[in-house]
């Protein structure tokens, strides 16, 4: 069920879109799938999740008992829980009012899969829809559902041009010690970049994680010990990029886990020590023509969840791949007109893949590989987006604390653009940007500050396009009022440098 669903794909007597979801042909049969594996796995609680606008994930957990009614009625929550639940600076909900009604959150059940942690409770992602009375487009998609739009937005780009999006990305994060008062203490480990014996430190966490991830479907691939302290990266097969995202957000559970296993703290935050290298989150993009999809069950003789979490995309033709005769440094046509949608819309997607004030700690802290510069290269660190090998690139402006779903769209958006208007991104660059800019080269610096970056989207109706329905007027409400939160808080930084200025 991992795909779009449009009303048309089910049986002409639906009204809405989630009578349709629910009657889609297929479903009824993974539905019995899922009871078998309740059965067969003794799952007694099943967690059901949806993606917040942050990428916080949100729902609610039912006995495993009453998996058919939620299968068919799905669960209900206030429709403000795509928003958090957040609170403004005046004390009102961001987003939607307590008057609202509530959302109905229908299971995706090739999503489900058992806890590695507690074979007792499994989880499945579940796709949003408005309350099924709503006087207005009752049953409808929940456009303040970003994982459901992705889906949805996926499906669209597939149908305009043939390509599917897959993506794979590059989780940085912190292993932070805990002090006696529970509050971060630093890191577990010195800030040694690729030092084995900095990651030997981390073994026992590493592994723990390595094992929970396979057993909830990703395909681990490699890891390093990165330039923060406790700092960590490790990856996962890229797939289709709705299950990318749907792995990314599992691993983030997983290190949550893992973090109270051990007594640490799973840090995501992208930079919570200034002087070192902050945590990105690389988004490594390609489209493909055609393939098939395989399953890994990584030694497991029974899968604890259906195939769906275990199924990767293979084969097909790489568009991004260089012409044959021409520069292996060089995309083809398809790589080189999406590069220009990107390099088009760079200021407005920094708002998406750096989402938080701290983020703009990145930007600012010169010297640690951070992107700033709107411009492209082969293997160039010091350009927003680099072809990182032939048949790919990676987009840099992208942190940690990334809502990946939202990325993923905004990317769409970005390729769709640049392939629909055939836009040149121009000759790519080879220098060092910032020597190539004291030789007279002009360019665009990305926004630096999220305040910027909420105006450069504002002015975008192509990465507006990419938060559909109420998505983008939520999205914008919830960053500006933590901006303007920012702007009027008194820190630590005003007390140290105006407490005792004058007389």
């Amino acid at each position: 069920m991992t795909g779009v669903l449009t009303r048309a794909d089910a049986s002409t007597n639906v009204s809405t879109d989630l009578e349709a979801y629910v009657r889609a042909p297929g479903r009824d049969e993974l539905v019995r799938q899922v009871r078998a594996k309740i059965d067969e796995l003794g799952v007694q609680y099943i967690y059901y999740q949806f993606i917040s606008i942050t990428g916080k994930i949100t729902g609610k957990g039912v006995p495993a008992d009453h998996w058919e009614t939620m299968a068919e009625g799905g669960i209900q929550l206030v429709y403000g829980a795509t928003v958090n639940l957040a609170i403004n600076r005046q004390q009102q909900y961001l987003g939607y009012g307590p008057e609202s009604a509530e959302l109905v959150a229908i299971p995706d059940p090739d999503t489900f899969c058992q806890l590695p942690w507690d074979k007792r409770v499994a989880r499945v992602y579940c796709v949003c829809f408005r309350n099924r009375e709503e006087e207005e487009n009752p049953g409808a998609f929940l456009t303040s559902d970003c994982r459901g739009n992705l889906m949805r937005l996926h499906a669209e780009f597939q149908q305009k041009h043939g390509l599917q999006l897959r993506h794979g990305c590059e989780p940085e994060m912190m292993w932070l010690k805990k002090g006696p008062d529970g509050k971060p203490d630093g890191g577990v480990t010195k800030p040694n970049c690729y030092h084995i014996d900095q990651f030997e430190e981390l073994r026992p966490v590493f592994l723990r994680v390595i094992e929970y991830s396979r057993a909830m479907g990703l395909d681990m691939i490699q890891g390093d010990h990165e330039d923060a302290p406790g700092q960590l990266e490790l990856n996962f097969m890229y797939d289709d990029a709705l299950r990318t995202c749907d792995r990314l957000t599992t691993y983030r559970q997983i290190c949550a886990q893992v973090a109270r296993e051990f007594n640490l703290i799973a840090c995501f935050m992208s930079k919570p020590f200034l002087g070192v290298s902050a945590s990105g989150c690389h988004y490594n993009l390609s489209l493909w023509k055609g393939g098939d999809t395989t399953v890994k069950s990584f030694g497991m003789e029974s899968l604890p969840g259906l195939e769906g979490n275990y199924t990767y995309h293979k084969g097909g033709e790489n568009t991004f791949m260089p012409v044959k005769g021409d520069s292996p440094r060089i995309p083809g046509p398809v790589g080189l007109n999406c590069i220009g949608g990107v390099i088009e819309h760079l200021g407005a997607l920094t708002a998406v893949g750096c989402s938080t004030v701290n983020s703009y700690r990145r930007l600012w802290d010169a010297g640690f590989w951070a992107p700033v510069y709107s411009d492209w290269g082969y293997q160039n660190r010091t350009c927003g987006l680099r072809v990182s090998a032939p048949g790919r690139f990676e987009y840099r402006a992208v942190d940690s604390m990334v809502n990946p779903y939202l990325m993923a769209a905004a990317m769409l958006k970005a390729f769709d653009d640049g392939l629909s208007r055939d836009l040149d991104p121009g000759e790519p660059e080879q220098r060092n940007i910032y020597e190539a800019m004291e030789k007279g080269k002009e360019v665009k610096k990305l926004p630096m500050s999220l305040g910027e970056a909420l105006d450069r989207l504002a002015d975008d109706d192509v990465i507006q396009s990419a938060m559909p329905g109420e998505m983008y007027r939520l999205f914008d409400e919830y960053k500006r009022d933590e901006w303007i939160r920012f702007l009027a808080t008194t820190s630590n930084w005003d007390a140290e440098n105006y407490m005792h200025c004058l007389p």
